[in-house]
């Protein structure tokens, strides 16, 4: 299979978030590594990311799943005329976590010339299945 990222690598350095501000810098999500069609982040199960109860939050694990498939979108398209935005995403909470870290890995299932659609597989760190998600991104016109 040939990879689907513009440009033909994946741009690991380039989509890491440290210093942006931004919602996945706030609650520490990384971008770790992609093959051929998907994209592998990680998140930690901490004071950030905790409902009340000392729990994963179901919404942090949906900003995760969010920002994998919008990374892994973002970079199958030309950045100088094109960006990706989620259009709707749904999420399957599946398992508690209370600590450590837990990991994403976005999968393309359909790549169009407007639309893309990516399955998240969120698993704790022993492996087991946390969330699944799936995110509808838009491919919208920026310029150029």
């Amino acid at each position: 299979m040939a990879a689907i990222w513009h440009g033909g690598a994946f741009p690991l350095e380039k989509v890491q978030f440290s210093d942006r501000k931004t919602m996945a810098d706030a609650i520490g999500i990384e971008i770790i590594e992609a093959g051929d069609d998907w994209v592998r982040g990680r998140m930690p199960v901490d004071h950030r990311t905790h409902q009340p109860f000392g729990l994963l939050h179901g919404g942090a694990s949906v900003a995760l799943a969010e920002t994998l498939a919008s990374v892994g979108a973002y970079c199958t398209v030309d950045p100088a005329t094109h960006a990706a935005v989620g259009m709707e995403i749904n999420a399957n909470h599946l398992r508690p976590v209370s600590d450590g870290f837990v990991y994403g890995e976005a999968k393309n299932e359909s790549m169009g010339r407007t639309t893309q659609v990516w399955t998240i597989r969120i698993t704790n760190e022993k492996g087991k299945l946390v969330c699944l998600s799936r995110c509808t991104m838009a491919i919208i016109k920026t310029g150029g």
